[in-house]
């Protein structure tokens, strides 16, 4: 007789986690179990929702941790400083290729060294499996009967991956002009799929957690907040690139930035590594959000919190955030950094000029090279190394598979075929 096997939570030895704390106030703390959901309510205030991250016992974090010999990928290489993780979970994500493109460099205006970081390459095509497999372990933790999900785009994907190879039914609350292939895959994991209007999701997502006992892995809170866990696995993205780089690590890295949990993750994972006396210095980190909205940039520089801001239309749809959260703004004071807006016209550039480098990735994700190019064009960046990274797959943008002509059928003459060649690359014909 064979039985379904479904992942369980490591023993609590296997990580260092010992609690929570407020961001705003980290003197309020709270335990590890029962895992607190949504905001500190302690901290917060009106016009700020308070986040919750997880703390750590750094004094006891084993010697040879940075040492290890194992691949990149799989988070469990990094499980002592990540929230206890759910056996068989993990589907070897991270271990992301970090890649030297002096192409993309001399195109962006900057003479000094430049990477991305391709986070398209991990299991659902984009970085929120560092995110799940933190959250969805979090629910397997509690205990919870299902998983659900406020998404339209790359976190629905991946939470649903996860929740399935986790044997837990998922609900994932979208908009009806989800994109097709993120569409293709929450069906695929046989995922519920509500397609509802936007003001509408997080007090569905609500009352499914108050009805019904599903953990949430999206925010829900006024200003964001997200899941307390789920950050905590973007900290492999700092380690990861201390590693790739053999400890010379960039002076400057640009993300896209929608509600700030990447920006926060890979800001601590360096703290800890700065803590823990791997690192001297943080790298700069740049947030790059769309310019028709941009509330991270609006808080950062009138000194608020976090904010709500108009939902004015871009196509960077996996980033256009109608408000912030505070975690960015700790990550950018954390980082002495700063916030990039570019516009969705910067954005096509970009994209345009990773593709001719062979890399295709979603508008959103294209992000961080657009910041890349405005810091070279103001001086800004100056020689300064950098590293871009690149969020997701060109599978997961709103016009893929929406735009294509039909192919018409050639007559597959020489004549007719060099005649294509010569319009097209101005082949001679000979």
């Amino acid at each position: 007789m064979t039985t379904d096997h479904h992942p369980t939570p490591h023993a609590a030895a296997a990580s260092l986690a010992r609690g929570h704390r407020s961001l705003v106030d980290p003197g309020v703390t709270y335990d590890l179990f029962p895992i607190p959901l949504g905001e500190s309510s302690a901290t917060s205030t009106a016009d700020l929702s308070a986040p919750i991250e997880v703390t750590y016992d750094l004094d006891a974090t084993p010697a040879d941790l940075w040492a290890s010999t194992h691949p990149l990928a799989g988070l469990e290489r990094w499980q002592a400083l990540l929230p206890p993780l759910a056996d068989g979970l993990s589907m070897a994500e991270g271990g992301t290729p970090l890649l030297p493109l002096p192409r993309l460099a001399s195109w962006a205006g900057t003479e000094g060294p430049v990477w991305i970081k391709d986070e398209s390459r991990n299991p659902t095509w984009s970085h929120k499996d560092r995110l799940n497999l933190c959250a969805v372990s979090a629910a397997v933790a509690s205990g919870a009967p299902g998983v659900v999900v406020a998404s339209s785009g790359n976190h629905g994907a991946s939470a649903a991956a996860y929740a399935t190879r986790a044997g837990l039914p998922c609900v994932v609350l979208a908009s009806a002009s989800a994109p097709p292939a993120v569409l293709s895959f929450v069906n695929a994991y046989n995922a519920l799929v509500l397609p509802v209007p936007s003001d509408a999701r997080w007090p569905l997502l609500r009352r499914i957690v108050d009805e019904f006992g599903f953990h949430p892995v999206s925010s829900y809170t006024t200003t964001h907040t997200g899941h307390p866990w789920g950050p905590e696995g973007y900290q492999t993205i700092a380690w990861e690139l201390w590693k790739q780089l053999d400890g010379a690590l960039p002076e400057v890295i640009f993300l896209p930035t929608g509600y700030g949990e990447m920006l926060f993750g890979v800001a601590k994972g360096f703290r800890q590594l700065q803590r823990l006396g791997a690192i001297a210095e943080v790298p700069q980190l740049v947030a790059c959000e769309p310019d028709v909205r941009a509330p991270l940039a609006k808080s950062w520089r009138s000194g608020v919190g976090a904010m709500q801001v108009d939902t004015i239309h871009t196509d960077a749809y996996a980033i256009a955030s109608p408000v912030s959260g505070y975690r960015g703004i700790v990550a950018l004071r954390d980082s002495e950094g700063d916030v990039l807006p570019v516009s969705d016209s910067d954005m096509y550039a970009a994209s345009s000029a990773l593709a001719r480098d062979g890399i295709w990735v979603e508008l959103s994700s294209a992000a961080s090279v657009a910041g890349l190019r405005a810091a070279a064009a103001s001086g800004w960046l100056n020689h300064r190394s950098a590293v871009a990274v690149l969020t997701s797959s060109g599978f997961k943008d709103l016009r893929t598979g929406r735009e294509a002509e039909p192919l018409q059928e050639i007559i597959p003459a020489w004549a007719v075929v060099a005649r294509h060649m010569h319009d097209r690359f101005g082949t001679a014909i000979r």
